[in-house]
């Protein structure tokens, strides 16, 4: 074992885009668990857009970040709680090792076929966020059509092919590149999807759905939330989960659309956060591990090797840099 742990901290708040120079590397002696905590050695790491909203405020300067992180508990000193090489989910990413208490951590669940990495995208807080956002917000029922934003993206991904086992009806999707449109629809199962490049979104969604859509899952904000709204049939919902689209353009011009369609076609609007609904967690793992095992659902993920590449993967991915849920690894030999 390495004598050496390593942590992520921000050094500076950010106007725009973070950059590498937004963080440091800080090394220290590899900390010792107290009674009734574990030592675990980290294995997955997740960066998210949420991350980028953090470091304007929530994120405490110069301390270890916070993060989505799987590891192996390697030392114990609570052996029926935290048992020596379990498999934990844990917050405390962004550093090599972290101690934790048992209400710290969950315990993975033994699936024999199911790669670790899935309880960091499909089955972790992206695909949670999915599912959610389908069965509790969207309420959606068989055969309606959605249109979802940032579609390329973890949650964007898992929402398109959980939405094709709910037996949604038509599925349309946003992406940044004519690349990640093509691979939304030959690889995860989107009838069309188009680069929001190309021209006014709603231009470009009135081509796509012509006859309109029922539900929005919006991951972006701006262009894409005023043209949804439009293109909402009647008693159609929009489920809001991020603005990624705005997180490092604060000056960003106000969302434009027409504020008689709420009325006028009874629509609703209604954000969430995951960490209300974990609840759903074990139901979670009820529907989507069969289909895993079975081959029907596929895991989208871009795979960076290397702790020392964190904030590598994190500033990739603001910039659109990966397709479906991005990871760290710490070596592919995992």
């Amino acid at each position: 074992m390495t004598s050496t742990a390593l942590t992520v901290q921000q050094t500076a708040r950010p106007t725009g885009f973070p950059t590498p120079g937004h963080f440091r590397f800080a090394e220290s002696p590899v900390p010792e668990p107290a009674p009734g905590t574990a030592l675990v050695e980290n294995l997955y790491w997740s960066v998210d857009p949420y991350h980028r909203e953090m470091m304007d405020g929530d994120f405490e300067l110069n301390s270890p970040l916070e993060g989505r992180s799987l590891g192996r508990i390697i030392a114990t000193r609570d052996p029926v709680a935290l048992p020596e090489g379990e498999i934990v989910f844990h917050r405390q990413g962004w550093r090599t090792h972290a101690v934790v208490r048992p209400e710290e951590v969950r315990r993975l669940p033994r699936n024999e076929g199911v790669p670790l990495s899935a309880h960091l995208s499909l089955l972790g807080g992206t695909g949670l966020t999915a599912y959610v956002d389908l069965t509790r917000i969207a309420r959606l029922r068989e055969g309606e059509d959605l249109f979802v934003s940032a579609a390329a993206g973890g949650v964007g991904t898992a929402t398109g092919r959980f939405a094709r086992l709910l037996g949604a009806g038509r599925l349309i999707g946003s992406a940044g590149t004519a690349e990640k449109a093509r691979y939304l629809t030959r690889q995860v199962g989107y009838d069309a999807a188009f680069d929001y490049h190309d021209g006014p979104v709603a231009d470009l969604l009135a081509k796509a759905a012509p006859t309109g859509v029922d539900v929005f899952v919006d991951n972006v904000g701006g262009e894409h939330l005023g043209a949804a709204i439009g293109a909402l049939r009647e008693r159609g919902r929009v489920v809001r989960i991020g603005t990624v689209g705005q997180y490092n353009t604060p000056d960003a011009p106000p969302v434009v659309f027409n504020h008689a369609d709420m009325v006028e076609k009874s629509l609703r609007m209604e954000g969430f956060l995951v960490r209300d609904h974990l609840d759903v967690q074990e139901e979670l793992y009820e529907f989507a591990v069969p289909h895993l095992l079975s081959g029907a659902l596929a895991l989208d993920e871009t795979v960076v090797d290397g702790f020392e590449r964190i904030v590598e993967a994190f500033l990739l991915m603001l910039r659109g840099g990966n397709t479906g849920k991005i990871l760290v690894r710490r070596s592919p030999n995992l």
